[in-house]
């Protein structure tokens, strides 16, 4: 809900907007549109000057930004402006720019974008600032900015108004910037390692690459629906058959389910494919990746997240879902065989399977974990060793058959990551594509779709290739320090108010 105001302050705001078209239209009738502006040169930037005030004191500068704040001291003025680097304070006098000038300036609202000219100097309270000389009016800001004191806090008004949320809470541009720096650390990391970045559709025929809701659209011209993907992942194989042996894919992913703190309908993902290697190979690559992105951004492997403290030193406990179900709720599924036994084990703990679910060995193993020992996994752990039945796409254990070479990594109760060693026998690959049918056939939305031309790419030959799709969201939640997903995404999924 956004913040009720009372029909006194929306009579307020209405005269402060009328204030400002007001001021507008007398500028233009002076010809003095701020609008037709077209170009400002400036020589500094806010933080560079406060950062290295030795080497700015006493030059000329040329700045220009935001004004965030105006005290007016009769003959002068003291203001603050906000550029792209920071603020910094100004002092503006009529004995410097003159009567009319220095008229405008004090018609000048908050908010409105400025250019000003001046030395660098330090008041003598110690405040770096800007004397100026000369002010420029660059655009006008129609719009009043949040009072002061009580700033912007209502959550969806935030997530709306994103340009107003970075404009008054500076903590916010600090949470994008550890999203860029972390999206830089993975493709140095991978381009670093020989990887090559591609691109994949974003429409497709069909749904795959993961279980999940697809959304659906229909192109005009071909008079077909179409998917958006949910995964990256089989368009990225077929380029390992094709012998790009390492390649991935930063890319945004489409899934119509629900919403929360963790989910959002779209979001972002790398996916990367090696041959030659397995998903032990693909743990090593993401407990490097993610621990040097911490020391890289934030200079330490600790970090609190979700009021936890979270230690990301190499070194993450790596255990099968079997024994983390055995850890944690004293039930032994390895020592058991027909399903009718792993249905007893799951009701000792009271886990029941999801409607359509079938009933079989695999999915209870796998429930008592989601149910029941994935909200207790707080430190860095890798879950390994997830059964079939849930694993469509990973290579079947040599060891078990009822299991697959893949794992999870969870951080804090959140999966952050998800890899196998890829199926690539393509006999084996088209029998779980027609399970998944069977179960879509069933009612299963989220089952995936046959995908004969994947199947056709797999004949001609897909290396042994371990690969490994990654949540930038959720990682950069973490090292942000952030509750919600919707903090990390810029423009977030969002009902509209009149809806």
């Amino acid at each position: 809900m956004s913040q009720e105001i009372t029909p006194e302050e929306a009579a307020d705001i209405s005269e402060i907007l009328q204030i400002r078209r007001d001021k507008l239209s007398k500028l233009r009738e002076e010809g003095r549109d701020p609008y037709t502006v077209t170009k400002y040169t400036r020589t500094a930037y806010s933080a560079e000057i406060k950062d290295n005030f030795e080497l700015w004191e006493e030059k000329n500068v040329s700045l220009a930004g935001r004004l965030m704040s105006k005290r007016d001291m009769g003959k002068a003025f003291f203001a603050d402006l906000m550029d792209d680097k920071g603020r910094i304070q100004l002092y503006v006098r009529v004995n410097d720019l003159g009567e009319e000038s220095f008229g405008e300036f004090k018609r000048w609202d908050i908010g409105d974008i400025i250019g000003v000219e001046g030395f660098v100097f330090r008041t003598r309270r110690g405040e770096i600032s800007v004397h100026c000389s000369s002010v420029k009016l660059l655009s006008k800001s129609l719009l009043p900015l949040p009072e002061k004191f009580h700033g912007l806090t209502d959550q969806e008004t935030r997530y709306r108004q994103r340009y107003v949320d970075l404009i008054v809470n500076p903590e916010v541009r600090r949470t994008f910037e550890i999203r860029s720096s972390f999206i830089r650390h993975v493709r140095s990391y991978l381009d670093n390692r020989g990887y090559m970045e591609v691109e994949t559709p974003v429409l497709n025929t069909i749904s795959g690459g993961a279980t999940a809701r697809p959304f659906i659209t229909h192109h005009n011209a071909l008079d077909m629906d179409m998917y958006m993907r949910i995964a990256t992942e089989l368009h990225l194989k077929r380029l390992v058959v094709g012998g790009i042996e390492r390649v991935y894919e930063i890319g945004r992913i489409f899934r119509n389910e629900g919403m929360d703190t963790k989910h959002n309908p779209e979001f972002t993902t790398v996916e990367l494919y090696e041959a030659y290697a397995d998903f032990n190979d693909m743990m090593d690559i993401f407990e490097e990746m993610l621990s040097g992105a911490a020391m890289d951004i934030l200079g330490t492997y600790k970090l609190r997240w979700q009021g936890q403290d979270i230690d990301l030193t190499p070194g993450w406990e790596r255990i099968s879902m079997a024994d983390a179900v055995k850890k944690y709720l004293g039930l032994d599924f390895m020592a058991v065989t027909s399903d009718e036994d792993a249905a007893e084990l799951a009701k000792s703990v009271g886990v029941t399977l999801p409607e359509g679910k079938e009933a079989t060995w695999g999915n209870y193993l796998y429930e008592c974990f989601d149910q029941r020992v994935e909200e207790k996994l707080i430190q860095p752990t890798f879950i390994t060793m997830h059964p079939v039945d849930v694993s469509p796409l990973a290579k079947r254990s040599a060891k078990d058959p009822r299991l697959t070479e893949r794992f999870e990594i969870f951080i804090c109760r959140s999966e952050m990551g998800n890899a196998f060693s890829e199926l690539n026998d393509p006999i084996d690959q088209k029998q779980r594509f027609q399970k998944q049918v069977e179960m879509r056939a069933k009612g299963d939305d989220e089952a995936g779709m046959m995908d004969e031309d994947f199947i056709t790419a797999l004949e001609y030959g897909l290396p042994p290739t371990g690969g490994m799709g990654i949540g930038i969201d959720r990682c950069v939640m973490m090292l942000a320090g952030v509750d919600s997903i919707r903090e990390v995404i810029l423009f977030p999924t969002m009902k509209p108010i009149d809806a």
